[in-house]
């Protein structure tokens, strides 16, 4: 055997040795497969609400529970870019899109201010989603919320 026909050999042998390992994770069904649906687990040991986060047929998905939102004094979901907050003057519930207009970093509720700040560039809104002070020159869009049953949902 010349030194071509080992290496051929040797690559085939590699492939077949391979080909399974690649069969199987491509087409196996795993009972342990992850779950498509999202959830949100509130990790308050006095409230074990289980939130799926998966959008209803009206369009609202949950994001977290009031309890959670009145201890951490917002609700942010990554996953649709959303934070919600509850006004201390009226106690209504705000909801708007976390990405800042200006170049589309992570806005923060400042509660002390009274206003969303973006870390990067200290764009400031109102928590009504209009802008402060820029270089942001395009407010925060606003979403519908409300509350049932103790479990916020929003509608983008």
């Amino acid at each position: 055997m010349n030194r071509r026909q080992f290496l051929i050999w040797f690559g085939i042998g590699g492939i077949a040795s391979y080909l399974p390992v690649a069969m199987a994770a491509c087409f196996a069904e795993s009972a342990e497969a992850p779950s498509k649906t999202p959830t949100l687990t509130n990790h308050n040991k006095e409230d074990t609400t289980k939130i799926d986060s998966t959008p209803r047929p009206d369009g609202f998905f949950a994001v977290g529970t009031i309890t959670e939102l009145d201890q951490k004094g917002q609700l942010s979901q990554m996953l649709n870019d959303v934070i919600v907050i509850r006004d201390s003057e009226t106690s209504e519930l705000i909801a708007l899109t976390s990405v800042c207009t200006h170049e589309g970093c992570s806005v923060e509720w400042d509660v002390d201010k009274n206003q969303f700040g973006c870390p990067c560039h200290q764009s400031a809104f109102s928590k009504e989603g209009e802008v402060i002070s820029g270089p942001a020159v395009i407010p925060l869009e606003k979403y519908e919320v409300k509350e049932e049953e103790g479990i916020v949902f929003v509608k983008i």
